[in-house]
């Protein structure tokens, strides 16, 4: 097993997880894109499985090379939406906050991977103060989610400024950290970055993991320490081609979640960020892989099926609708998790 994390072609051609006729591919996607795998994630690659659900994710592909029509640098929007360095605000009532650009790993379907990596700009201290100031200034910010990047590779000294600095401005009720790593570097969730994250106000972790497989004895043990720390724990996931589009994997994963403790939040669709065409369903796959959760799985265990809309115009659910107008003004008909249709408030019955 590696003990670093994997960054080059050469170094993934020797520690056996792509085969050498691969490497000169791999090395030409790096040159656009950031490539990183932890030991922990090298751990779980079945070497030679073109199949594999976390080879797919984290091992670069010829395929990230070429664009689609419709993708774009800037899926979502953050650029236009920044209007000091580090800020994205595009809620009224939050912002994000991005102190860093590193990453543990960098996922193939990543939407800011044309924003993150080494040559990332993270922000200095005055450019986070000046971020921090942005927020100060705004009374209607009531959340704001640290993101990047990934929050939780900054030091737990700077991460612990980051919580105190925020857990002092008044308005403010809630912070939210992104972040994989607890799922694909847990050896980092220790008692220092614990304890950096205690605060006065609300403080949640949202954990993104896409397959089960990633739920390894380590990573629940760094989920647990969070939990037992006081802290509310939420599971973001991506809806992937080829790694969890089947109700089973998407089953297997959020039970998985849900019995660390982590509540499944939201399930993404895939952005149209440039290169991961063979990452995206449909939206109708989607929509009938959470229509076939409904009613066979917990309702703890059902996140919001949800799309970032290109261009920055907001994150709207997108999952199945189960009613319908009836004939009356006043009647609905409402379909049950099997299929069927009732009318609601029920008809009277005939005698």
């Amino acid at each position: 097993m590696t003990r670093r994390t994997l960054r080059r072609s050469d170094e993934l051609v020797a520690a056996g997880l792509v085969p050498p006729a691969r490497a000169a591919e791999i090395a030409a996607v790096a040159e656009h894109f950031a490539v990183a795998v932890t030991p922990a994630m090298a751990a779980l690659i079945e070497p030679g499985d073109a199949a594999d659900p976390i080879a797919r994710q984290f091992l670069p592909d010829a395929g990230e090379l070429e664009s689609a029509p419709e993708e774009l640098a800037d899926p979502i929007g953050d650029r236009r939406l920044s209007p000091v360095k580090g800020i994205v605000h595009r809620y009224p009532d939050r912002v994000l906050l991005k102190p860093s650009h590193a990453c543990p790993v960098y996922c193939r379907f990543c939407f800011r991977r044309e924003q993150v990596g080494p040559g990332g700009e993270g922000l200095d201290a005055a450019e986070l103060e000046a971020a921090l100031d942005y927020i100060r200034a705004r009374p209607e910010i009531w959340e704001v989610i640290v993101t990047g990047g990934d929050p939780f590779l900054l030091s737990p000294r700077r991460l612990g400024l980051v919580v105190r600095a925020l857990d002092a401005i008044p308005h403010l009720g809630v912070i939210r950290f992104h972040t994989r790593v607890p799922i694909v570097e847990p050896r980092r969730v220790g008692p220092a970055l614990v304890r950096a994250l205690k605060a006065e106000k609300a403080v949640y972790v949202a954990i993104h993991a896409n397959h089960p497989r990633e739920l390894t004895r380590e990573a629940r043990a760094a989920c647990r320490r969070l939990a037992r720390a006081g802290i509310p724990l939420l599971g973001q996931s991506v809806l992937l081609k080829g790694v969890n589009d089947d109700a089973a994997t998407l089953t297997e994963l959020f039970r998985g979640l849900v019995a660390m403790r982590v509540k499944p939040y939201y399930l993404h669709h895939p952005d149209l960020a440039r290169g991961t065409a063979r990452f995206r369903p449909t939206l109708a796959q989607g929509r009938a892989l959470m229509r076939e959760l409904r009613g066979r799985v917990s309702g703890l265990c059902q996140p919001s099926y949800v799309l970032d809309l290109p261009g920055g115009h907001g994150k709207v659910p997108v999952g199945p609708c189960y009613a319908t107008p009836g004939e009356a003004e006043t009647e609905w008909l409402i379909e049950d998790p099997w299929g069927a249709r009732h009318a609601y408030p029920p008809r009277p019955q005939r005698r």
